[in-house]
């Protein structure tokens, strides 16, 4: 069952490929299998950004380049949906959302992605030294010029996007039509409340991101013995009581369904009004099969009650 992205013409099953592992923590023969089976079970949006994964030594905005050359191997591009982001620090010292960083950041994208054209493309983070009229107006020329289908927002509170919404109505440019903020069953302030009650009433499409807090509702991180590998300092700030908790009713969800923990996690998320879609990254075909079976997982009511209290 697909959705509707926001009140554009795109429409997703309810799950997006997150493409930060793609270099860093895949490597590209890797990336190609997981990027294949994504797509031959049906699933077509896959998310990056020019910052992937510039933090891993010797990565130059690797995840894209990679996805590039998948595209070109294999001669799908009007078969899938490519969502990428732009204003984070790639080496020009700030978070930038000015018109000239915009105009200059789309050609490389479009470059790596060895693509014409962006359906999805985000502003990755504020940038407090830039009105929104004008990062929109960049916007509308990259748009009109065919190498932007639609935009969305990243990391936005209801403030910032209720002002970028109206921005776009009183001066007649492109609004957001999506929002990517990280949402799961412990971190959830920077959804609920405002931001939700915005999106709903605005009909953005939302595309969370952090769907199993860095590995932490995989269930597998409850003892500060766990915390290590490459993904255990990113899961400390998880593990507390309310952590912890949220593992005993995602126990309790995983004795009734059969289900594994963060296919109960993704679940729920997809759940929650207002979400299109969670994005998740996998770095083997095993974890992308949980993620899969996640996206098709229909909970109890009880089951949601239970796991939305847990994290209250």
């Amino acid at each position: 069952m697909t959705r509707r992205l926001g009140q554009t013409d795109i429409e997703i099953a309810p799950l997006v490929f997150g493409g930060n592992v793609l270099g860093w923590t895949a490597d590209e023969p890797t990336s190609f299998t997981l990027l294949d089976a994504f797509v031959a079970e049906g699933f077509t949006a896959i998310d990056t950004a020019d910052v992937y994964s510039r933090w891993a030594p010797g990565n130059d905005s690797e995840s894209e380049r990679i996805i590039g050359r998948w595209l070109k191997a294999r001669g799908n591009r009007d078969r899938v949906h490519i969502f990428t982001k732009v204003g984070s620090d790639v080496g020009q010292g700030k978070k930038d959302l000015s018109a000239k960083w915009i105009e200059h950041a789309i050609e490389a994208s479009l470059q790596r992605l060895q693509t014409d054209y962006i359906d999805l493309y985000q502003s990755h983070w504020p940038d407090p030294t830039v009105s929104q009229e004008e990062t929109l107006a960049a916007y509308d020329r990259l748009i009109k010029a065919g190498k932007v289908r639609f935009i969305g927002a990243s990391n936005y509170d209801a403030a910032l996007l209720s002002e970028a919404l109206t921005t776009s109505k009183e001066k007649g440019l492109p609004r957001y039509q999506t929002l990517q903020n990280e949402y799961n069953l412990h971190k959830r302030d920077a959804f609920e409340g405002e931001v939700q009650d915005l999106v709903l009433r605005e009909g953005l499409g939302v595309i969370s991101y952090y769907a199993l807090a860095a590995g932490f509702l995989t269930g597998k991180y409850r003892t500060e013995a766990d915390l290590k590998g490459a993904r255990g300092e990113s899961v400390r700030r998880y593990l507390n009581e309310r952590g912890l908790r949220i593992l005993a009713a995602l126990d309790t969800v995983a004795e009734r369904t059969g289900a594994a923990h963060s296919e109960i996690a993704v679940a729920w998320v997809i759940a929650q009004p207002g979400i299109t879609a969670p994005i998740s990254s996998a770095t083997s075909l095993a974890q992308l099969a949980s993620l899969i079976r996640g996206a098709r997982l229909t909970l109890a009511r009880e089951d949601i009650e239970l796991l939305t209290d847990a994290g209250r």
